[in-house]
């Protein structure tokens, strides 16, 4: 179950990238287009969204499975545990969390440059939360 768990988790955040990827370049090529947000942006946006949660389901079932999760939390001193047991996960919940702020907020917004500049904003900043704590030799 973890060993699948794990590789689930891993496959998945190339998926969730992606679409993260994709929905911050929309966002910045309409806003700086000043084009009219359709809901094509609107489905880009909310498969972001999507990918990036399911992505959080993963990690957070994971989280209490691995030997590298929650089990090792009192291990600070190992840099590589630390990552793995409090710095990756609550990064990419604060991460996450903009992201779902973003979605939330461009709701409300009438004008396509504010949702445009919305969503480029909190989805950007969650996208570099993200690639900052990435556990990078264990992925690649």
């Amino acid at each position: 179950m973890y060993e699948f768990l794990k590789e689930f988790h891993s496959g998945w955040a190339y998926i969730a990238l992606v679409l993260l990827v994709v929905a911050v370049v929309n966002a910045l090529m309409g806003m700086f287009s000043k084009k009219e947000f359709t809901a094509r942006d609107r489905k880009i946006a909310i498969f972001g969204l999507i990918g990036t949660h399911t992505q959080l389901l993963i990690g957070l079932i994971l989280y209490f499975v691995s030997p590298l999760g929650f089990a090792s939390l009192g291990q600070m001193s190992d840099k590589a545990l630390r990552l793995t047991s409090l710095e990756h996960p609550l990064i990419n919940i604060i991460a996450i969390t903009l992201i779902t702020i973003g979605w939330s907020k461009h709701k409300k917004l009438t004008t396509s440059e504010s949702k445009f500049k919305t969503f480029s904003i909190f989805y950007g900043l969650g996208l570099l939360l993200i690639l900052s704590r990435i556990p990078w030799s264990m992925w690649l």
